[in-house]
């Protein structure tokens, strides 16, 4: 080998510094070839359907379901091939940013290499893993990285949306928290927010009424409220009663939104939740529908001052078991209605995270399959925003998460 594998990863994130998005490409494959490897990079879309090339050079995207870059990406693991164009063996290897997804990157080996040599995968792991830190880095300075991951252009309000939302999967070894928005084009009122410092876990979900600009305006109004209140280090309550005063401050009187706020005490496993006049949670306990999570009732956000007699609810509380698994979505999810004006509704939500948790596979997996099987109850043209959060308390054993021969790569 003519560099090492510290050296060519060093390269990278040296070169990274003063690259734009598009130059990533020409950045990653000028260190690649110093050990005889050709590489490309592979972006997931939003509703995460299909790959798509950071290069345009006119190569055709990779649909995620029912192929071998797919299987990759669904289940978190680096999967070996035979490069068609040159007989050489290949690569798919997990982009990721922490454990949120971000792509694949396809790594054509030299004519000597065994795929199966844990160096060699230890070091295509921890280069994807850093390539994934790299391209969320570059995101909000790069208008060619967003349009590698958007099939269809956005609408104003989805755009806005976006830019305030975190990544749609997280995972700390406390919590993982998984997320889709479904129409990720034309997001109207829906949003997500989620934090985890110490033994603390945060999360939210949002509904804004409507389904334009203002209901985007309403739920970027709450979201970003209620992240204020949380870095002042405020409770719950407190969090919620500021967020439905600037919400009714700043927008029309007939706007407001529903939310679900919860606080995860890690060590413990208690869970305190506020419900903004949101469906309520679904706790699934032991491979079932354990209940819902009925309690901490209060108007939405916007409206607490048509309550004359109260002027803030006080939180519920529910003690999880460890393998608990909550599941927060909206209203468009469970109301979603077939040809036959049958509801997806909450049984059905249940029933398919839980044969699908039970086949092994990563929770955002499961949601991104889960919010595929939503769109499809409607054929395709859901009559309403849908947003699912998949949360698991702890964070369950993944060893492909990461690899044990990554730790060798640098030694």
């Amino acid at each position: 080998m003519t560099a090492t594998w510290y050296e060519v990863l060093a390269e990278v994130v040296n070169r990274a510094h003063l690259a734009g998005g598009g130059d990533l490409p020409a950045v990653l494959t000028g260190a690649a070839a110093r050990l005889g490897m050709a590489v490309e990079v592979y972006l997931a879309d939003l509703p995460q359907r299909q790959l798509h090339p950071l290069a345009a050079d006119g190569t055709p995207a990779i649909t995620i379901a029912s192929t071998v870059a797919g299987r990759a990406f669904q289940h978190v693991e680096i999967v070996g091939w035979r490069d068609r164009e040159t007989g050489r063996p290949a690569l798919w290897v997990p982009i990721l940013d922490g454990t949120h997804r971000v792509g694949l990157l396809y790594v054509v080996l030299p004519d000597n290499a065994d795929p199966d040599e844990a160096e060699l995968r230890g070091f295509c792991w921890t280069l994807g893993g850093m390539l994934g830190h790299i391209v969320t880095a570059k995101l909000t300075q790069s208008d060619l990285l967003h349009q590698a991951r958007r099939p269809t252009e956005l609408s104003v309000s989805a755009e806005l949306l976006w830019q305030m939302m975190p990544p749609q999967t997280f995972a700390t070894p406390h919590m993982t928290v998984s997320a889709v928005v479904e129409y990720y084009d034309e997001a109207g009122g829906d949003g997500y927010d989620y934090s985890a410092d110490g033994n603390t876990g945060y999360i939210a979900v949002f509904d804004a009424t409507g389904h334009d600009l203002q209901a985007g305006l309403v739920c970027s109004t709450a979201l970003a409220a209620t992240r204020n209140a949380r870095r002042c280090g405020h409770d719950l309550a407190t969090i919620a009663s500021e967020a439905d005063a600037v919400v009714r401050a700043n927008t029309s009187h007939s706007r407001f939104a529903t939310a679900v706020l919860a606080r995860l005490d890690f060590a413990t496993g208690l869970l305190t939740y506020v419900n903004a006049g949101h469906p309520p949670p679904l706790l699934l306990r032991g491979g079932r529908a354990a209940k819902l999570l009925t309690g901490g009732h209060r108007l939405p956000l916007g409206l607490q001052h048509l309550n004359r007699t109260s002027a803030a609810a006080e939180p519920a509380t529910e003690r999880l078991e460890p393998g608990d698994r909550l599941l927060l979505y909206t209203d468009g999810v469970t109301e979603a209605r077939n040809s036959r004006g049958e509801h997806f509704g909450p049984d059905r939500l249940a029933d398919f995270v839980i044969r699908h948790s039970a086949a092994g596979l990563p929770a955002p997996e499961t949601l991104r399959r889960l919010s595929h099987a939503v769109l499809d109850h409607q054929a395709g043209h859901l009559q309403d925003d849908a947003t699912l959060m998949f949360v698991e308390w702890p964070t369950p054993s993944h060893p492909h998460l990461l690899p044990a021969e990554s730790s060798d790569v640098l030694r």
